[in-house]
């Protein structure tokens, strides 16, 4: 009989060496997971216009429409019924002249995002609603802000539009307001406005770490907000910009962040794994953008991926990045997948 050293010797393999035992079985390889996916983590993005009774697909993003408040209920119970627990409202105001320089319509209390809060949280009173706080969609040029005549965002004047957009969400009933904006100091004042108007106690501000890039296209055609003219670049983050965006996490959790949130995703896990470390009491989410998804069915279409495997392994990514809540426009095939998948 061979002894166990002479054998390791005569072979040299360490013991230590040795792996695939650990993840031989199906159960065992779910096992080596730090972090499950759950059905509880998604969060969907629906886009709301402010036509009650519109239900329009998006030709760029597959699978996914713009709703009427009428047509959002029956279909977001729809997801319900199948363990959705959150949505991220946006509001796509379609109707001529509502959109102005200041972004007016974001707040009107006829327009569609409040009127989607009050209706989901009415129907749905155990849904967390979620509201991105932005003007792009409703101001004229289609920036994220008030300009100057040389196009530059007013920082004063911005942020203190936002936070009284941030406030009214609140007052309709939203769960959180999360500013896509990446306006500098937009977290501190939101976070004043819910104290004074009494609501900070009620309302969670998810702060966005967002990036300026190319995968936003299929989003301004959904949400009707490409800018008129110039570029986002002087407020988004350029892709390169790392230490920049360390920063920016930082600012925002010390201004009152509750949460944080990386987008796009698939391409920015190192910041997801900064913000893990720099925002490691709070949650943190990625934004799987537009174009991420979009890449992603358009690759299956070609034969090249496979659509399930393809989502569940970017899903992966961003939990092993640090992630534990994700946005995605695969949220509805998710809570069917989530039920069949081992």
């Amino acid at each position: 009989m061979v002894h166990k050293a002479e054998y390791l010797e005569e072979h040299e393999t360490q013991i230590s060496s040795i792996l695939s035992g650990g993840y031989a079985h199906p159960l065992s390889r779910q096992w080596q997971q730090k972090n499950r996916l759950t059905k509880d983590m998604f969060i969907y993005p629906l886009f709301v216009t402010d036509d009650p009774e519109e239900e329009t697909p998006i030709s760029s993003l597959p699978g996914q429409k713009r709703w009427g408040v009428n047509k959002l209920v029956p279909y977001v119970d729809s997801l319900v019924k199948k363990g959705l627990r959150s949505v991220i409202l946006f509001g796509v105001p379609m109707k001529e002249g509502v959109k102005d320089l200041e972004g007016t319509a974001a707040d009107d209390p006829e327009g569609p995002v409040i009127q989607a809060t009050k209706a989901l949280k009415k129907a749905f009173p155990d849904l967390f609603v979620m509201c991105d706080v932005c003007l792009c969609e409703y101001t004229s040029h289609g920036h994220c802000g008030v300009l100057r005549e040389d196009g530059t965002v007013i920082r004063d004047t911005t942020v203190r539009r936002l936070a009284a957009v941030a406030v009214n969400y609140a007052k309709a009933g939203a769960d959180c307001v999360a500013p896509s904006d990446m306006i500098d100091g937009r977290i501190h004042d939101i976070k004043k406005g819910l104290l004074k108007a009494g609501l900070a106690h009620n309302v969670m501000v998810m702060s966005y770490t967002k990036f300026s890039g190319n995968l936003y296209g299929p989003f301004r055609e959904a949400a009707c907000s490409a800018p008129s003219h110039g570029d986002r670049k002087r407020y988004q983050l350029p892709a390169g910009g790392r230490g920049l965006a360390r920063r920016a996490l930082a600012r925002d959790l010390a201004e009152g962040a509750d949460a944080v949130i990386v987008k796009p995703s698939t391409f920015y896990l190192d910041i997801v794994v900064d913000a893990a470390e720099i925002c490691k009491d709070v949650p943190i989410a990625t934004y799987q953008v537009s174009g991420e998804y979009a890449m992603i069915h358009a690759a299956a279409e070609k034969g090249v991926v496979d659509l399930e495997v393809m989502a569940f392994e970017a899903a992966y990514g961003n939990l092993r990045a640090g992630a534990n809540l994700l946005i995605s426009y695969f949220t509805p095939d998710f809570l069917e997948w989530l039920d069949h998948h081992h």
